[in-house]
């Protein structure tokens, strides 16, 4: 991402605002919050991801000669605002929620503190970021948690909407649990497992099933999984990969990483059919793979049915988040500095549609996690100034229903704030993690979890609060408004 200059990647409206902000000198500084409305998937969580890529990009901020040029051919920016763009650089804050983190509807992911120029700016390419990547990593923690602990490698690049869906969508799939990707590309950019067998092509362009899978086994020992679909899995495929099998056993070469590969057909039948045939043939530790359109759905279902299915390759399912096709997290600016007195006025947007109403002011996310358990208990979004403590005495309450209420006393429960700053005044103050490790962290996240919250299907619905002077500052915010309309309607 960074070797390409992405700066126009934005819609024209944030050029046009910019020029608006820039003509009226309002360039005060604003609160932008990333943050989405609905889990993806009917799922009971998201899982953070993109933002590696969203510090390639706002360190690469820059409008070159050629991006002024094409402003300029555009008609609709003067030369006093292209002269302003050249020497163009973010000096804002940002604020993050570490990639791998389980994170809830309308809990701010991604904070941007700027000049409101440059916040109006980052706007559209922060989302198609953050959008994308956190909706893969979701997807493939659903899929991973239908395999009840079968491995999972990401089939999908010839199947993603372009190259750099398909690249940073195994990124994604990799944070999300995924063993390694059949991606090379995405291997070599983010040093993560590239795994693969073979196309049916390969087979069809030996004279013979057998000559190609012996051909197959002599280049490749250590990782044989043949594909045994091609003419008939039972009869031929099956019988004629035990008997490469032992050949390879009696040639003395040891059996690591092998077995075959389901790509078509009952896979729960053929599966237990081949299990027993390969057992019998005394390769009980051979693997057995499948393909073929997967996703949790069906994966749960293969389980349930008893497939004896040891991994899986995932394809065009997790890699296009078919039934859930976009993530729809929003910008929305929260406040507004007061340059005379440096505090932030918090700001709100009201819809007829109660899910659109914001929540105001300069926030913070904290998890509380119960000490017995080690597992969540809520996240509670905060404004900025306040202070926690698991030595106090702690209320929860809904923000919907607040007569539901959680007393916590000291003792019981830990907390943590999970947002970190990313950018402090337009310089990275964070290094990002690899992905394996991100992997490793997003693993461990999802162990905070219960298993109720965990389902495929009705999960748990996770208790995200407001801390009572946020919800004290956003109910002030809405009566006020409602009081100017009313004095307008006069």
């Amino acid at each position: 991402m960074s070797t390409r200059n992405l700066t126009l990647m934005t819609d024209l409206y944030e050029l046009t605002m910019m020029q608006g902000y820039f003509k009226e000198k309002a360039n005060q500084t604003a609160v932008f919050d990333v943050f989405y409305r609905t889990n993806p998937s009917g799922n009971g969580f998201a899982i953070m991801a993109g933002l590696e890529q969203v510090i390639e990009y706002i360190k690469d901020l820059h409008f070159g000669e050629e991006e002024v040029d094409y402003l300029r051919s555009t008609g609709l920016f003067d030369e006093d605002f292209l002269d302003y763009l050249k020497n163009f650089k973010f000096s804002g804050d940002i604020y993050a929620i570490p990639e791998g983190t389980v994170v809830f509807p309308r809990e701010p992911l991604v904070k941007v503190i700027a000049p409101i120029m440059e916040a109006q700016l980052v706007e559209t390419a922060i989302l198609n970021i953050i959008n994308h990547q956190c909706l893969i990593a979701t997807k493939t923690a659903r899929v991973v948690h239908a395999a009840r602990g079968d491995g999972i490698m990401e089939f999908g690049l010839r199947r993603a909407q372009g190259p750099d869906a398909g690249i940073y969508g195994a990124r994604a799939a990799m944070i999300g649990g995924c063993i390694g990707t059949s991606n090379v590309l995405a291997g070599q950019l983010f040093d993560v497992p590239v795994k693969g067998t073979h196309a049916h092509s390969w087979i069809m362009s030996f004279p013979d099933e057998l000559t190609a899978f012996r051909t197959y086994a002599k280049l490749y020992p250590t990782a044989c999984i043949l594909l045994v679909d091609t003419y008939d899995t039972l009869r031929s495929g099956v019988p004629n990969a035990i008997r490469v099998f032992k050949e390879m056993k009696e040639a003395g070469i040891p059996l690591k990483g092998y077995g075959i590969r389901l790509d078509s057909g009952d896979l729960a039948y053929l599966s237990k059919k081949a299990r027993k045939m390969l057992d019998e043939a005394g390769f009980t530790d051979a693997i057995i793979s499948a393909s073929s359109d997967l996703d949790e759905n069906l994966i749960n279902s293969l389980k349930t049915q008893g497939a004896a299915i040891n991994s899986w390759g995932v394809g065009t399912n997790m890699i296009t988040s078919s039934d859930w096709p976009a993530f729809g997290g929003v910008y929305k600016l929260v406040a507004l500095k007061d340059e005379a007195t440096g505090q932030f006025i918090p700001k709100i947007k009201l819809s007829e549609n109660s899910e659109k109403v914001t929540n105001p002011g300069n926030k913070t996310v904290y998890r509380i996690y119960g000490t017995d358990t080690g597992k969540m208990i809520a996240d509670l979004i905060a404004l900025t100034d306040e202070e926690y403590s698991a030595s106090q005495p702690l209320l929860l309450f809904d923000p919907v229903d607040t007569w539901k209420k959680t007393h916590l006393a000291p003792g019981t429960y830990t907390i943590r704030e999970l947002p970190v700053q990313v950018f402090d005044n337009g310089q990275c103050v964070y290094e990002s993690p690899s992905v394996m490790e991100i992997r490793d962290y997003c693993q461990q996240e999802l162990d905070t979890l219960w298993d109720e919250a965990k389902r495929l299907i009705n999960p748990h619905r996770a208790h995200i609060d407001l801390s009572a002077k946020l919800y004290a500052t956003k109910n002030s915010l809405l009566e006020a408004v409602d009081n100017m309309t009313h004095q307008q309607n006069l």
